[in-house]
């Protein structure tokens, strides 16, 4: 991959990033048990790409491109939705309406839901470039894996906080919505840290080379 140019590792990197982003919105819906009864989407091993990516990219090549990222990832998601929500109002074809319940299941958005994601995403990951930046202007003697856990702990925190509230609000308690929330966003934080080399992988791979600056 070292052998690639600039553009076309930074291009990789943002496929893995959409890629993240709609996995995390489609496959998310499926949770497993976990640690004392608890349970957790399986978003939680792909999700932590998104804001990664988004450090990597801006540790490397600076905050403008980071938020170029932020806005293809919010400019597909809402691109996503709305494939969705067109897909789900036009009539089935008979023979292949057996496939109606399972289709709706896994692809019916209410409009709330979409809403919710669409601002979960915009407001943490702009804040997550945001914060990355201060803190690296602030206490740039930090290491990178340290900045952007301290980067992700906030942004990891208005995701999930957000949607749960925009998603949940009127439908459960306030207390609900914060005790289901807190134990989700210590577990994107904790595979965040946990996808650390991975981190450190992704600035060998994407750092430009000699011969490119």
């Amino acid at each position: 991959m070292t052998n690639l140019t600039a553009d076309t590792r930074l291009t990789l990197a943002l496929a893995l990033y959409l890629t993240s982003i709609i996995a995390s919105n489609t496959l998310g819906l499926k949770l497993m048990p976990f640690l004392w009864g608890t349970h957790l989407s399986v978003a939680v091993f792909f999700f932590p790409f998104v804001f990664l990516t988004t450090d990597v990219v801006g540790q490397l090549y600076g905050k403008q491109l980071a938020k170029t990222f932020v806005l293809a990832g919010f400019v597909t998601t809402a691109l996503f939705l709305g494939y969705t929500l067109l897909s789900n109002v036009t009539p089935w074809f008979a023979d292949a309406a057996w496939l109606s319940p399972a289709y709706a299941t896994v692809f019916q958005v209410s409009g709330r839901m979409s809403l919710a994601s669409l601002l979960a995403f915009l407001v943490a990951e702009y804040q997550d470039v945001v914060l990355f930046f201060a803190v690296k202007q602030r206490l740039g003697r930090l290491p990178f894996w340290l900045r952007s856990t301290i980067s992700n702990i906030w942004s990891q925190l208005l995701d999930t906080f957000v949607f749960m509230f925009v998603a949940f609000w009127g439908v459960y308690s306030v207390e609900t919505i914060i005790l289901a929330s807190l134990p989700w966003w210590w577990y994107k934080v904790g595979m965040g840290l946990a996808y650390t080399p991975l981190s450190y992988l992704g600035l060998r791979l994407l750092r430009p080379r000699s011969d490119e600056s």
